[in-house]
């Protein structure tokens, strides 16, 4: 068998229940994930910029910091993703009326607008990814995947898990080349 080439299971067996490839598994639907949500477009730094702007619409992280640290994404990384939202007009730097030292990053009237929109999309993308699921089972897997993900956090604090995510949808070389 040649390098890099995953053999194709015939459709009887790729039904059978098993205990599986954990690590294959994740990365055939990262790359389902990645492909089907083509509704970000040409948001600014895709996928990235997206979970940025949910964290903000949430209001739960309201500082540039505080982003940082919710989407382990580093500090000097979020200014310049915060610069390129604020210049699309989605997100705006307002001071904090409780520490004037502080911005607080709020969502625009266009930035919710869109963040609306483009979650009704990315919603409907998972749901074809995730189509052998019933509605049911499709919420209880998003609710253990991202326990599993907050955990995981946890454990490797140091890693940015949008970069492990962009290096796993890029092609790289197979080892031993």
């Amino acid at each position: 068998m040649l390098s890099g080439i995953i053999p194709v299971m015939d459709t009887a067996q790729s039904h059978q229940p098993t205990d599986g490839d954990f690590g294959w598994s994740l990365a055939v639907l990262l790359r389902a994930y990645h492909s089907s949500v083509s509704a970000l477009g040409e948001f600014p730094h895709g996928p990235r910029g997206y979970m940025t702007l949910a964290a903000v619409v949430s209001g739960d992280h309201p500082s540039q910091l505080a982003l940082a640290g919710h989407l382990s994404i580093d500090r000097t990384v979020m200014t310049y993703l915060i610069d390129d939202l604020v210049k699309a007009g989605l997100v705006e730097r307002r001071v904090d009326t409780a520490d004037r030292r502080q911005r607080k990053i709020v969502a625009t009237e266009d930035g919710l607008r869109s963040f609306k929109d483009l979650a009704r999309r990315v919603r409907e993308a998972e749901d074809k990814v995730l189509g052998v699921l019933d509605p049911a089972e499709r919420d209880t897997f998003r609710s253990l995947l991202y326990r599993v993900a907050c955990d995981v956090r946890h454990i490797e604090p140091a890693t940015d898990p949008c970069d492990v995510a962009e290096d796993e949808l890029h092609e790289r070389p197979a080892r031993g080349r």
